[in-house]
């Protein structure tokens, strides 16, 4: 099981993945933009995410799937945008990714199969942020919290 937790800061699903990990006294980390730059302005400094040189979220999406051991993007609607990046970054350093559609409402023993067959120390934990998707964050808290209860 995952003994960290990064993302880049986000509101939505970043956000959840933090919040949850502070919440149960799990290390947390990630980059996030120069600035500390969210769509709700500047991320509080409760989060311990450190900077990129530059304010692209481009560069913080890629350092924190370089940085961990896989990547778990939830989603609602459709892949996109920074989630759709996230793939590819995946990909690109050849790192387990899970896209989970509709929240990954019913799949937490997958979920959770698939943290222990990767054996997965630090999870990235992305998707869209809440203006996109006014849902994902409670969606994201409510599986990370149901996978956490199956350990």
């Amino acid at each position: 099981m995952f003994q960290k937790i990064v993302s880049g800061g986000q509101t939505g699903a970043d956000r959840a993945a933090l919040d949850f990990a502070l919440s149960n006294g799990i290390d947390h980390g990630g980059w996030c933009p120069k600035g500390r730059r969210a769509e709700d302005g500047s991320l509080d400094d409760i989060y311990r995410l450190d900077e990129t040189p530059r304010k692209d979220y481009r560069q913080r999406t890629e350092w924190n799937v370089r940085d961990s051991d896989a990547t778990l993007i939830v989603y609602n609607h459709e892949l996109s945008g920074g989630s759709a990046y996230t793939a590819e970054m995946a990909q690109k350093y050849d790192r387990p990714c899970l896209l989970l559609e509709n929240g990954g409402a019913g799949m937490e023993r997958s979920v959770r199969d698939w943290l222990d067959e990767h054996k997965v120390k630090v999870l990235n934990v992305a998707g869209p942020r809440s203006s996109t998707e006014a849902e994902i964050y409670t969606m994201t808290r409510d599986l990370l919290e149901a996978v956490y209860l199956l350990r």
